[in-house]
C-alpha cells in the first residue's frame, strides 16, 4: 500500500505540473465558453482534445468511520476535465458517478455470479432455516479504472467536468460496504460538499496535504445504473447542497422491493439465491487488512441478520434501505429512467420513487423502455435536463412532456402527459371456471362456483404452465379473444381467496398474453405482461406474518409490477395463478395444495379507455 501511495502521488504532482506552458497564459477572455442552442449544450471543439484532458485522483474525507480503523473514511476520487479547466479561469458544472463497481475486475465478477456455492440454497421449505453458503474472496484493481469513458466523450466536450467516486469499502475507497446503510449514503454526499468547498480533499489515502475543486461552478449532476443509479438517490435523499440533478437509470429504491415481494423471499431475476449479503461479498473490493472485521461486523452481523431469509417480513433493516422513507430531504430534480421488462432491478422500484417525488413537487421526468435492465433516456432529455439544472439555461424544460415511452417496435420514443396515462381506468374481470384447465375472464361477477385447486410444482416453466391442458399445477383464466389493439397503462391488481393445506406457501402471478410465441423475433414484451409475487403469511401486512389454518381461507391482495404494453388484436389476456416460481421464489418440494374460490378473486387491469375500451375490444367494434 505504501509503495501504491508513493507512486500515485507522483502521478498527480506530475499531472499538475507536465500541463502545456499555454494553459496557464489562458485568460477570461480567451477561454472558450460552453455553447448552448435549442435549450442543448453544444459541443465545443476546444473540450473534445481527449489527449488534454486532465485526469486526476484524491481522497475525500467523510464524516464517518465504518471499517472501525478510528478515522474518518476517506472516499478515492477520479476526476477528468478540459484543459481549459487548469488555468481556474473558467469553472464548468460537474456530472458525478458513484459506484461500488469501480474496484472490481472482470474476473472478479466472472468468479462471485456464476457459482452457485456463492449464493443462498433456495431448495427448502418455506420458513426452514437456509443453508450457509460461501463467501466470495475478491481482488482489488490497483490501479485507476475507466469505466466510464463513453460518459466522458458525451459530457466533456459539452461544457461538464466528470467525477467519479467508489463507495464505501469497494475499490481504493476505505470503509465497509452496507449495502444501502447510511454510510453510502453520506459518502457521495461528502464528495459533493468537496466539490462546492465544504469538505476536505487530499492527495492521497492517509496523507496531510489538501486539494480543492477550484474548477467546480458548485452545479452537480448524478447519474448511473442499477446500484450506480441507487446511489443517486442515496445521495439525493440527504439533501445536500449542490445536488441539483439527478438522471438514475434502473436504481433500487428500496432494497427490501429488491430481495422480498409482499412478504415473500424473492430473488431478482437471473440471481437466484442472492441476497444482501451476497452483494456485500460481491463488492467488497476494499483494503484487505479491514476486510475481516468488516465481514464479522457488517455482513455477518448486520446483514445476515437483518435480511431475515426466514420469514420476508419488512424490519427495521429494510426500513433503513428505503429511500422513500427518507425523500422529505431531497430537492434536486430528477429524471427516472427503467425498462418494464426489467426483471433484476423491477420497474416498481422507479415507479413508486417517481410517484412520491411528483407529490411533493419535485421537477420530475420519467422514461420507460420495453426492454430489460439499463437504458439511458434519450441523449436530448438527459441535455436539456442537465442544461437547466446544471448550467442554469432557462429552456422550457418543466414544460417538456412529463413521460416519454419507447413503445413496442418503435425507433423513438412517444411523449404521454404522465404514466400512468391519465386516461387509463381500472377495469375489474372476475373468474369464470372452465373446461381443460383453462377458466375464462369477464368483467360480469359470477357466483356459486366450485373452488379449484392445483399443486405446487416448481420444475415447470411459464411457458409449459400456459400450453399445458388439464394441468394441476396452475390456474388459468383468460379473456375473449382481442378484436382490437388494447394498451394497458399502470398497475395491475389481484386479490385472490385461497386456502392452502400446509402453513406456508409461495403465491405467483403472471399477467401472460396468448398463445404463447417463439422464435427469434420474439421480444420480451411479447409473452409475460407483468408479474408479481407474495407471501400468503403477510395478508395483513408486509411487517408481520402469521402461519396459514391449513384449509382455511385467506384474501391476499396485492400489485403487479407497472407496465405500459399495447395487447395486440388476436392475442388473449392471461391470468395465470400457481405457487413456486423456479426463477424468483425459494423452492420447496412439490405437493402443496392451494384453492382458490373464483367466486372472490378478482384482476384488475389498467385499460386505457376504462371499461368501454376493453369491452370495444372485446366484441369486435372497429375503431
Amino acid at each position: 500500500m505504501k509503495k501504491y501511495t508513493t507512486i500515485h502521488t507522483f502521478f498527480w504532482l506530475f499531472t499538475l505540473v507536465s500541463l502545456p506552458a499555454a494553459r496557464a497564459q489562458q485568460t477570461s477572455e480567451n477561454i472558450p465558453k460552453p455553447v448552448f442552442k435549442d435549450g442543448e449544450a453544444q459541443i465545443v471543439p476546444e473540450y473534445t482534445v481527449e489527449k488534454e484532458w486532465i485526469k486526476e485522483e484524491l481522497w475525500v474525507e467523510t464524516t464517518f468511520d465504518s471499517d472501525g480503523d478510528g478515522k474518518l473514511d476517506r472516499m478515492h476520487v477520479f476526476v477528468t476535465r478540459p484543459l481549459q479547466t487548469g488555468s481556474k479561469q473558467l469553472k464548468l458544472p460537474v456530472i458525478y458517478m458513484s459506484s461500488p463497481y469501480y474496484g472490481l475486475t472482470l474476473w472478479a465478477m466472472m468468479d462471485i455470479f456464476p457459482k452457485k456455492s456463492r449464493f443462498w440454497n433456495v431448495k427448502h421449505e418455506i420458513g426452514a432455516n437456509p443453508r450457509p453458503h460461501k463467501h466470495g474472496k475478491l481482488k482489488t484493481r490497483t490501479k485507476r479504472p475507466f469505466w466510464c469513458a463513453y460518459m466522458e466523450k458525451t459530457w466533456i466536450p459539452r461544457g461538464y467536468i466528470m467525477v467519479y467516486s467508489s463507495s464505501p469499502g469497494t475499490g481504493l475507497s476505505d470503509g465497509a460496504p452496507t449495502i444501502g446503510g447510511e454510510n453510502e449514503s453520506l459518502a457521495p454526499k461528502a464528495v459533493i460538499d468537496w466539490l462546492c468547498g465544504r469538505a476536505k480533499g487530499y492527495t492521497t489515502r492517509k496523507g496531510s496535504q489538501e486539494v480543492s475543486a477550484f474548477w467546480s461552478s458548485g452545479k452537480v449532476g448524478m447519474t448511473g445504473t442499477s446500484y450506480d443509479g441507487t446511489l443517486c438517490l442515496a445521495a439525493a435523499t440527504t439533501g445536500v447542497q449542490g445536488l441539483e440533478a439527478i438522471i438514475p437509470v434502473a436504481p433500487v429504491s428500496s432494497f427490501y422491493n429488491y430481495y422480498r415481494s409482499n412478504g415473500l423471499v424473492r430473488s431478482p431475476g437471473g440471481y437466484l439465491g442472492e441476497d444482501a449479503d451476497v452483494l456485500y461479498d460481491a463488492i467488497n473490493t476494499g483494503d484487505k487488512s479491514r476486510r475481516k472485521r468488516n465481514n464479522i461486523a457488517v455482513r455477518d452481523k448486520v446483514l445476515v441478520p437483518g435480511e431475515d431469509r426466514i420469514t420476508g417480513d419488512y424490519n427495521d433493516f429494510w426500513k433503513e434501505r428505503d429511500y422513500l422513507n427518507k425523500l422529505d430531504n431531497m430537492h434536486a430534480a430528477m429524471i427516472m429512467s427503467h425498462g418494464f421488462n426489467d426483471w433484476n432491478v423491477m420497474p416498481e422500484q422507479s415507479y413508486r420513487f417517481y410517484k412520491a417525488a411528483e407529490k411533493k413537487g419535485l421537477p420530475v421526468q420519467l422514461y420507460y423502455h420495453q426492454y430489460g435492465h439499463g437504458g439511458e433516456p434519450p441523449l436530448t432529455m438527459m441535455n436539456r435536463w442537465f442544461t437547466r439544472y446544471l448550467h442554469g439555461i432557462e429552456n422550457g424544460v418543466e414544460n417538456d412532456p412529463r413521460v416519454w415511452i419507447h413503445r413496442e417496435r418503435e425507433n423513438s420514443p412517444t411523449a404521454y402527459k404522465n404514466f400512468p396515462d391519465p386516461e387509463a381506468a381500472g377495469v375489474t374481470l372476475y373468474l369464470q371456471s372452465g373446461s381443460n384447465g383453462t377458466g375464462a375472464l369477464s368483467p360480469q361477477k359470477q357466483e356459486g362456483q366450485k373452488p379449484e385447486t392445483f399443486s405446487d410444482d416448481c420444475s415447470v416453466d411459464a411457458k409449459m404452465m400456459t400450453e399445458s391442458q388439464n394441468a394441476g399445477y396452475r390456474l388459468l383464466y383468460v379473456s375473449p379473444v382481442l378484436e382490437k389493439n388494447i394498451r394497458l397503462s399502470g398497475v395491475s391488481k389481484v386479490t385472490i381467496k385461497l386456502a392452502c393445506n400446509k402453513p406456508a406457501a409461495n403465491l405467483s402471478v403472471y399477467l401472460v398474453s396468448l398463445p404463447w410465441q417463439e422464435g427469434k423475433n420474439v421480444m420480451p414484451y411479447d409473452n409475460i405482461i407483468t408479474r408479481g409475487w407474495a407471501d400468503p403469511q403477510n395478508y395483513k401486512s408486509i411487517e408481520k406474518g402469521e402461519a396459514l389454518v391449513p384449509g382455511q381461507y385467506y384474501e391476499v391482495s396485492f400489485e403487479l409490477m407497472p407496465d405500459d404494453q399495447v395487447i395486440q388484436k388476436g392475442e388473449q389476456i392471461g391470468l395465470m395463478i400457481f405457487s413456486s416460481d423456479k426463477y424468483f421464489t425459494l423452492l420447496p418440494k412439490a405437493g402443496t395444495q392451494l384453492t382458490v374460490d373464483p367466486n372472490a378473486t378478482s384482476l384488475t387491469i389498467p385499460v386505457v379507455g376504462g371499461i368501454s375500451e376493453y369491452e370495444n375490444a372485446v366484441k369486435g367494434n372497429a375503431e
